[in-house]
């Protein structure tokens, strides 16, 4: 069978209904009805449901080949080849593809056996693959040749069964194809199923953009791994905040109930706009008697509202620090409030995240003494060539990566009053005493106890790793990430699988968590320039 780089074959699209996610893409999957299939020869393909999107080849064919389908049976499933770079990213990607096929050539497994020695994220995860694999495989009481059921030890999470490379495959590549390369070999595999199971889709899932490519010029289906995204597109990330529509009040007023308790008005409104909001959203509505509040309790289609305390008045200023917009105001409230335990901040740069999280722990640690310290961490990417290993102890390491923890303290202990030179070196020397600078490479196994824990740029971190940092906090803890999810520097993360990404999407609505996107920046007039402009 030619399979010779020609326009004759269509390239294959990516699936619509992408079934190895969450419960927002089950909304989209086939359920076991399979998508068209892209080989581009008379191959019978499926009548696609009404909520099933057209695809690529759809739309691109005539009108007269859409009529002539037949219908494969309704219990057909597809059958995902796994690259290596999928399990290395994700082990647990075995579990993910629901009621369908797994089919694991043997390349993939030579590549994991490679690249399973050191100490990187990546050998980890190769290590963690091999080792699902071999507690799948010894629970086949019937053997591999027939495919192992992944029922049993996926716990119901997948009703698939995994195929193992288990005879020898000639390869049939074009010339231009050189067959010692670990992913031409993949690919010959992929084209071997294809002939194999002419009624079946046969997909090609990898995170190797090239490879995806070549199967796609080759008339093969490939599609990226989406598991890892928790948001198609980062616009739709949950901002924090919601502007109350202008007939919100008549539209709402029906049994709303109103009163003061402790300085703060509360409101508890029942309606459409009340429905969608969730806890600790910020709410605000601008015109002649404007408004700013938060949700406190949310119950069916009512809501509960309070008031804010106002930190941009001077008189609730924050270690010197008021509020200069309305977002700050709101990021104060988080941040000051004793029963929020955990709070994320977003923002692009110069938008005060770490002025403002400094202000208020500093104000929480040596003024009220609500926590001990300020423990604060970052992530070590740099964001051009490494300078090299770093001498002295831990937090002389940590010195250099640091910089926006002493810019930020210059600007807050010229607010802390005024005592001469002496008086600014005492208090920063205090201040200094409070902070401590810890490392990420140290934090497993430790348990933080009525500290202020601050993680700065944490866009970088991967949501495994963002959940090592924040099962640390014990009792009485307080954790605040910070981050810039447009200022990514870690290999492989992209916005939508970034761990800040994760934890946003993972806490809204929690009654102890509360997020802000930051939207105006107020470092400069240049800073706002050119992040704008560049």
């Amino acid at each position: 069978r030619a399979r010779a780089l020609t326009p004759a074959a269509p390239a294959a699209h990516r699936e619509p209904s992408r079934t190895h996610g969450t419960s927002r893409r089950r909304l989209a999957s086939s359920r076991g009805r399979p998508a068209a299939l892209p080989d581009p020869h008379a191959m019978p393909v499926t009548r696609k449901s009404a909520a099933t999107p057209p695809s690529h080849a759809d739309t691109a064919a005539p009108a007269a080949k859409r009529v002539r389908r037949s219908r494969k049976p309704a219990s057909a499933s597809k059958l995902f080849v796994l690259d290596t770079n999928v399990l290395m990213h994700d082990p647990t990607s075995l579990y993910r593809f629901e009621e369908h096929d797994l089919y694991v050539p043997i390349m993939t497994l030579e590549e994991l056996d490679n690249n399973k020695k050191g100490t990187s994220e990546v050998a980890r995860n190769a290590r963690q693959a091999s080792r699902m694999l071999d507690e799948i495989v010894c629970a086949s009481e019937n053997g591999i040749a027939a495919g192992i059921a992944l029922e049993g030890p996926s716990r119901g999470l997948a009703t698939g069964r995994l195929h193992l490379q288990t005879e020898a495959i000639e390869i049939r590549l074009p010339p231009a194809l050189p067959t010692a390369r670990g992913d031409n070999q993949i690919l010959a595999v992929v084209m071997f199923l294809v002939d194999k199971h002419p009624g079946r889709d046969v997909i090609l899932v990898s995170k190797d953009i090239n490879m995806r490519i070549k199967a796609r010029a080759l008339g093969l289906a490939a599609q990226d791994y989406f598991n890892d995204k928790v948001l198609e597109d980062s616009d739709l990330l949950y901002t924090g905040t919601r502007e109350l529509p202008a007939d919100f009040w008549d539209s709402h007023a029906r049994g709303m109930q109103s009163w003061k308790e402790e300085g703060r008005t509360y409101y508890r409104v029942s309606g459409p706009v009340a429905a969608e909001m969730l806890v600790n959203e910020f709410v605000y509505q601008d015109g002649d008697s404007p408004l700013q509040a938060w949700v406190k309790e949310k119950e069916g289609r009512g809501a509960l509202i309070e008031t804010l305390t106002d930190y941009s008045h001077h008189k609730n200023n924050v270690w010197g620090i008021t509020a200069r917009n309305r977002e700050q105001n709101f990021a104060l409230n988080l941040l000051m409030n004793p029963e929020i335990d955990f709070v994320t901040l977003l923002g692009q740069a110069g938008t005060g995240k770490t002025l403002l999280t400094l202000a208020a722990g500093l104000t929480q640690v040596l003024e009220s003494k609500r926590y001990s310290e300020i423990i604060m961490t970052r992530v070590t990417v740099p964001v051009g060539e490494d300078i090299g290993f770093l001498p002295g102890t831990e937090e002389e390491k940590m010195a250099p990566w640091m910089g926006a923890l002493e810019d930020n303290l210059d600007v807050l202990n010229g607010t802390a009053g005024e005592g001469g030179d002496w008086g600014r070196a005492a208090t920063r020397d205090l201040i200094r005493s409070r902070i401590k600078i810890k490392s990420l490479n140290f934090m497993r196994g430790r348990t933080f106890l009525n500290k202020f824990l601050i993680i700065d740029e944490a866009q970088n971190l991967t949501p495994k790793q963002m959940k090592t940092l924040i099962t640390r906090a014990g009792p009485g803890t307080k954790v605040i990430c910070m981050g810039n999810i447009a200022q990514i520097d870690t290999p492989y993360l992209t916005e939508g699988s970034s761990g800040l990404t994760f934890v946003v999407d993972r806490f809204k609505g929690w009654p102890h968590s509360g997020h802000i996107t930051l939207q105006r920046g107020e470092r400069s007039r240049l800073a706002d320039h050119a992040a704008e402009v560049l």
